[in-house]
């Protein structure tokens, strides 16, 4: 397919020089040559098939990696600062680099193991570094979060993220809500999680999706 189009354009810029450009004549056979010879160089030395040049690691357009910072860090006192470690891998995970994001938190949860904002934003790293999918890891980290904080939701919410994203609104909606359903008045998140339960609801409902009265059932 590539062969039929290089030989296409070859005749399209002939005939363009010939009639369109008033090329003379005389000069025809001359310009027919340099062409074959291009040709000829082209079918030497080029690979069509190969990418013109190595890839990179591409940037993070969507901006998911700095939502997901930004979603982490409303559910905790936004006056202290996270680990250095965690502070370096948002920058990170903004610019879409997980994998190297996952490297720095690693790092934190060696400094503390009961860190539950990195083991939070690992398993956060680990999924985007999975285009949204709940890996076993990523499973893993978000249980070592619950564990070194039973009473913060940010297992929980991230997991019902990832539910969402695989399709399963149900399931994610019946965590948040026994979430919100188990969480202290006074919870500062609380607001947060009710709220993003609400426009869960909402969108389920102008969906004509799961319905609220039965959470665990799927898209009718």
């Amino acid at each position: 397919m590539t062969w039929l189009l290089i030989i296409g354009l070859a005749g399209a810029t002939f005939l363009a020089a010939a009639f369109a450009l008033k090329l003379p004549r005389a000069g025809w056979a001359l310009f027919g040559a340099a062409l074959m010879l291009g040709l000829a160089g082209y079918a030497l030395q080029a690979s069509p098939n190969l990418t013109g040049a190595p890839k990179s690691a591409a940037a993070d357009a969507s901006g998911a990696g700095a939502a997901m910072v930004e979603e982490r860090r409303a559910l905790f006192d936004t006056s202290l600062l996270p680990s250095r470690f965690v502070v370096t891998a948002d920058g990170f995970s903004r610019r879409g680099q997980y994998a190297e994001a996952a490297q720095f938190l690693r790092g934190a949860l060696d400094d503390n193991p009961q860190d539950t904002e990195a083991w939070l934003a690992l398993g956060n790293a680990l999924v985007e570094h999975a285009d949204g999918q709940l890996t076993p890891a990523a499973m893993y980290a978000y249980r070592q979060a619950e564990l070194s904080d039973p009473a913060h939701p940010g297992a929980g919410y991230f997991l019902g993220v990832g539910l969402l994203r695989s399709g399963r609104p149900g399931e994610a909606r019946q965590l948040w809500q026994e979430i919100v359903a188990n969480a202290p008045e006074a919870a500062p998140w609380k607001p947060l999680m009710e709220q993003r339960l609400a426009r869960l609801d909402d969108m389920l409902s102008r969906m004509g999706g799961v319905d609220p009265a039965n959470p665990v059932g799927m898209p009718r």
